[in-house]
């Protein structure tokens, strides 16, 4: 048992790992070459493919191709895709064009997004096939993929490749070492009922039949609103804090000239809270937890508004703790409550469409929103500081985090039990 943990601990590490490469940086990069001003679509695309990526792989993973060779298959192709998108990058300088760009990159996070519900999947079958309790051993083993998303971070930041082409290319040489170690993984049955099937359940299709549930559809549509907030310090924190590099008081500070460092913080806390999740999931419900998760996205938001690299970094440090809350209490609980609600032969399609609500429609909507709001507030071609224009959008975004965890208060009615996750 031991040694499928240690397996499935650095699958986690690996699978984080790509995604560490780029994804607090990008936005500076992005800025840096003159593309401050769509940030937003460059984040947005991970949702977009997020509406129909990991929901069509999660099917053929149920149905045709194991899904520890899937998740192999899906990594090569996004880590050359990526692998590209920096070589281009590398070649054209400030001079690259935007929708070449964009369209390599998109093909490539269009393959990487679905192996966050795959690699899920991968790991419950695996602890099932032995005989572990998946709430129990599972956020032990997803610590390790926040450990590597954090090592990646600092490589990027120390190597000088959090604004440039580099960090793609770190991304790509890990998701082909990923590839290559998802075909040593346990291997993950697909479904081979020879029963007569309707043409829904043949698809995969009977997912959707949950928001039939009341209480399912309504987890599923806070979803989305909760979902909205996953990817807004993703895209505009790294941007956000090195602007501050325009004002001489702040220019030599740590979190200016360290910014993906300083961003760490926010992961280390994701590392250390998935630890409490078996407790606070018994202890307090989902419906409690998921709450909880919401207000620490109001403290996100607003301390980043309120904060400033010198004497107001306390408010920046204190940002990235909740963001544990904030991110694990929703994302991790939420995808082990969609685990135990949910039979095995539709298991892949439903973790595929929690990955659609949350990181699809949700982050779409939300980062293509959170761009609206910061272009209207901060000008990237200026000469002069922005710094109160970003205080403002940072601001705003707290503020819809409040609107959405007084809503969900109001409406989810879920009664607690000691044991929420279960039938």
């Amino acid at each position: 048992m031991g040694h499928i943990r240690i397996r499935l601990a650095v699958m986690n590490f690996l699978q984080f790992a790509v995604w560490g490469a780029y994804l607090t940086s990008m936005g500076t990069y992005l800025g840096k070459i003159g593309m401050g001003e769509h940030i937003g679509i460059f984040y947005a695309m991970q949702g977009v493919v997020s509406l129909f990526m990991p929901a069509v792989l999660g099917i053929i993973a149920d149905r045709w191709i194991p899904a520890q060779k899937l998740l192999s298959l899906s990594h090569v192709v996004a880590a050359l895709f990526m692998i590209s998108a920096g070589y281009y990058g590398m070649v054209e300088g400030s001079a690259a064009d935007f929708s070449c760009l964009f369209a390599l990159y998109s093909l490539s996070v269009a393959f990487y997004m679905p192996t966050l519900a795959l690699s899920n999947s991968v790991a419950y079958t695996s602890l099932e096939k032995v005989g572990l309790d998946t709430v129990k051993a599972f956020p032990p083993i997803r610590t390790l993929g926040t450990v590597g998303f954090i090592c990646m971070m600092w490589v990027v930041d120390l190597l000088g490749l959090q604004d440039n082409h580099g960090q793609f290319f770190a991304s790509g040489v890990v998701g082909l070492l990923l590839g290559i170690y998802a075909l040593t993984l346990p291997a993950c049955p697909v479904a081979k009922d020879g029963s007569s099937k309707s043409l829904a359940e043949a698809l995969g299709l009977k997912a959707f039949l949950l928001f039939k549930q009341k209480r399912m559809a309504i987890f599923f549509i806070f979803s989305v609103l909760l979902g909205v907030s996953l990817q807004i310090t993703n895209g505009f924190a790294n941007p956000y804090i090195t602007s501050f590099e325009s004002l001489p008081e702040y220019a030599d500070t740590f979190g200016v000239q360290h910014a993906n460092i300083l961003i760490s913080l926010s992961q280390i806390s994701e590392a250390l809270c998935i630890l409490l999740i078996p407790f606070v999931l018994s202890r307090f419900g989902i419906k409690r937890v998921m709450l909880i998760a919401m207000i620490a996205w109001v403290l996100r938001f607003g301390l980043f508004g309120l904060g400033d690299p010198g004497d107001g970094v306390w408010m920046f440090v204190l940002s990235m703790i909740v963001y544990g809350v904030a991110f694990d209490f929703f994302n991790v609980s939420g995808s082990l409550f969609v685990d135990k609600e949910t039979d095995q032969s539709v298991r892949s399609s439903a973790q595929g469409l929690f990955v659609l609500m949350t990181n699809g429609i949700g982050a779409t909507v939300g980062t293509l929103s959170a761009q609206a709001v910061i272009n209207r507030f901060v000008d990237f071609n200026a000469s002069v500081p922005q710094t109160e224009g970003w205080q403002t959008s940072w601001l705003i975004f707290s503020a819809y985090a409040l609107v959405v965890a007084v809503l969900f208060a109001i409406v989810f009615k879920n009664n607690h039990n000691q044991n929420p996750v279960k039938r």
